[in-house]
C-alpha cells in the first residue's frame, strides 16, 4: 500500500506532539550505552522469539512519557516482555538509564510514531497487550480529529493484537475517557472486559507522579481494557 492509498487518518494523523527537551548528560549517555543493545528500527519488522530470545507475552506501551512506570512493571514481570514506544527523546534517555541500573532485559525501546511502528514493525496477531496511558486529550472541540482512539486506530491495533489480547487504555479528561468507551463499544473487533463502562486500575498499573498529583487535587482517573475478538 502506497502512502497516497492509505487511509486518511494513518497519513496524517500521529499519535503525539513532537516535544524537544535538553538531554541531561545521564540521559545522553544511557542513550549513547543502551541504544545499541534495546532500541529498535521502526522500518525494520520484529520476529519476537528472536527479539527476547523467548515466546513470552509481549506488552506494547504508546507513549511511555519517562518510563518509570514501563519499567516497574517489567522489573515486577521478569516473564513478560515489553515494548515501549515514546517520541521524547529525554523520556527515551531516563527510560534507559532506568533499565541499565536495574539491569533489566524485557524491555525493547522505538524513538518514533506509534502509527509506523504498528505498521512496518509489529507483526500481526504478535501482542497480548497494548497500553495507551494519558494519552494527549486534544479536549478543544476543534482538535478532536487529532485524537488517536479513533476507528480506523483500533482497526490497527486489533489486527497487532492476538485473539483475547487486551487494549488498556487510561485517562483523566471524563469527556476523552467517554469518547474512547463510545468508539469501543462501536468497533465489531473489541468487547468490554468489564461488566461496568470502566474498568478498576488494575494492580500491574502502576500510579505515575502526575496521576498522584492529579488524585490528589480529586481529578478523577478512568480505565478502559477491552479483549481483541
Amino acid at each position: 500500500m502506497t502512502n497516497d492509498s492509505k487511509p486518511a487518518f494513518l497519513r496524517r494523523i500521529r499519535s503525539f506532539v513532537k516535544r524537544e527537551g535538553r538531554l541531561t548528560p545521564g540521559q545522553q549517555t544511557a542513550i549513547d550505552t543502551g541504544w545499541p543493545q534495546f532500541g529498535l528500527n521502526p522500518k525494520e519488522a520484529i520476529n519476537p522469539s528472536e527479539l527476547f530470545a523467548n515466546d513470552n507475552p509481549i506488552t506494547l506501551e504508546i507513549g511511555f512519557g519517562n518510563g518509570e512506570s514501563l519499567a516497574t512493571m517489567a522489573e515486577a514481570e521478569p516473564n513478560r516482555n515489553f515494548i515501549g514506544i515514546e517520541v521524547h527523546r529525554p523520556g527515551v534517555g531516563h527510560l534507559l538509564r532506568v533499565v541499565l541500573e536495574k539491569g533489566l532485559s524485557n524491555i525493547r525501546v522505538f524513538d518514533t510514531d506509534a502509527i509506523e511502528v504498528l505498521q512496518q514493525a509489529i507483526p500481526d496477531h504478535s501482542l497480548d497487550c497494548i497500553q495507551l496511558f494519558f494519552p494527549d486529550p486534544w479536549h478543544k472541540k476543534r482538535h478532536h480529529k487529532r485524537r488517536i482512539v479513533r476507528a480506523e486506530f483500533l482497526d490497527l491495533i486489533q489486527k497487532k493484537l492476538k485473539a483475547g489480547g487486551r487494549f488498556h487504555a487510561a485517562t483523566d479528561w471524563q469527556h476523552y475517557a467517554e469518547h474512547m468507551l463510545e468508539t469501543l463499544n462501536e468497533h465489531p473487533g473489541f468487547s468490554n472486559s468489564s461488566d461496568n463502562d470502566y474498568s478498576e486500575r488494575p494492580a500491574h498499573r502502576p500510579l505515575t507522579k502526575f496521576e498522584n498529583r492529579g488524585l490528589r487535587l480529586g481529578h478523577g482517573v478512568w480505565d478502559l481494557i477491552f479483549i481483541s475478538k
